[in-house]
């Protein structure tokens, strides 16, 4: 579903059920167009070209009070379309912490405890037999913690040279060269940010290859867009 200006996070046949399952995560509640009416956009399609039922999840990664994440259905005069709706702070954290494929969203669960639920997910990756496996959950873990807790918090809990291992991380440093690298990264960014400011953008696209290559590792360490400026900034007084 890559028609523009919209494009699906994810989409899967479910053979079981034979029925779309289509998932959108959202960092911001913000969209254009607005999440409802994308919604019914995807759906329409979906059932279109495929012909079987549409289960539509978009899952708030970010805790908000914007009415946005409160609202499940798109209501015009003639039409009123609904989809469900996951706020991953009012999630209880058991299920993501006992399930592997769930395990990095975890962070951003509810807790009275950050430092007892990140104490804990990190013991679950700990836990992990297989290394791989183990690097790249622990890479995708913080990332999404990212989105929560400040980067030194996060490092007290989460092993950084485990993550550097990661082939994800791996991916950053050893993407093509040119287009394909700026292409990259800035999909790394937008999945971290969101929807970034043109101007910051223009001043990732003309980043030399060399630089490309270190802003992958140094996502690692930016958590806020403050902080990528912050990086551009000095990368370009070098």
């Amino acid at each position: 579903m890559s028609i523009e200006p919209i494009r699906a996070d994810f989409v899967t046949f479910l053979q079981t059920e034979n029925r779309i399952l289509h998932i959108e995560f959202q960092t911001k509640p913000q969209s254009k167009p607005p999440i409802p009416f994308r919604e019914l956009d995807y759906s329409v399609r979906l059932i279109r070209t495929y012909q079987v039922p549409v289960t539509q999840v978009v899952i708030f990664l970010q805790e908000t009070d914007d009415p946005i994440v409160f609202t499940e259905e798109y209501v015009n005069e003639t039409t009123r379309h609904r989809y469900r709706v996951i706020r991953m702070w009012e999630e209880e954290p058991e299920l993501f912490l006992h399930n592997l494929a769930l395990l990095p969203l975890a962070p951003l669960t509810r807790t009275n405890s950050p430092q007892g639920l990140l104490s804990q997910i990190a013991n679950n990756v700990a836990k992990i037999a297989d290394r791989e496996t183990k690097q790249d959950i622990a890479a995708y873990t913080e990332i999404l913690a990212g989105l929560r807790f400040e980067k030194d918090f996060i490092r007290q809990l989460l092993s950084e040279d485990l993550m550097q291992e990661s082939v994800i991380y791996q991916d950053i440093l050893q993407k093509g060269e040119g287009k394909e690298a700026v292409k990259f990264c800035l999909m790394l960014l937008n999945q971290r940010f969101g929807e970034l400011d043109s101007e910051i953008v223009e001043r990732v696209k003309i980043l030399p290859v060399e630089q490309l290559e270190n802003l992958g590792a140094a996502l690692f360490n930016i958590s806020e867009v403050a902080d990528l400026v912050s990086w551009l900034n000095q990368e370009e007084h070098h």
